[in-house]
């Protein structure tokens, strides 16, 4: 199925990640980072994680990060990877791996952000091979 893209939905958009989802399309990634503790996380919210404060802000990601684990579904329709990636700011997120040869993926591999189209919505962050 060379050349063959997957279809991706259109992720859901709220104001609570209305920034998130404008920085997407602008090809850049934002993280949240709290001031009280200074820790950054994903998946965006307006509460810490670690420390439970409202006192967060945007932050702009490098786009630079390491595959912790992946999955490859090869049963799809179109076969894609799905991964955890560990960003170079720290935080972890659930992506999807791209524009690569699915099997030679591997733990500890070195990835960069790209940004992929959805039907109806902002464009996803993904990554790719470094």
């Amino acid at each position: 199925m060379a050349g063959t893209e997957r279809t991706i939905p259109g992720p859901p958009v709220n104001p609570e990640t209305q920034a998130f989802w404008d920085a997407a399309g602008r090809g850049t990634l934002l993280l949240k980072r709290c001031i009280a503790c200074s820790e950054r996380h994903h998946y965006p919210r307006a509460s810490c994680p670690f420390c439970g404060s409202d006192r967060t802000e945007w932050t702009e990601a490098s786009g630079r990060g390491t595959i912790y684990s992946y999955s490859v579904f090869r049963r799809a329709p179109v076969p894609y990877a799905i991964a955890y990636v560990t960003l170079a700011e720290g935080p972890t997120m659930m992506t999807n791996i791209v524009d690569c040869d699915l099997d030679a993926i591997r733990i500890g591999q070195v990835v960069r952000l790209t940004f992929k189209p959805t039907e109806g919505g902002p464009p996803v962050p993904m990554f790719s091979p470094a």
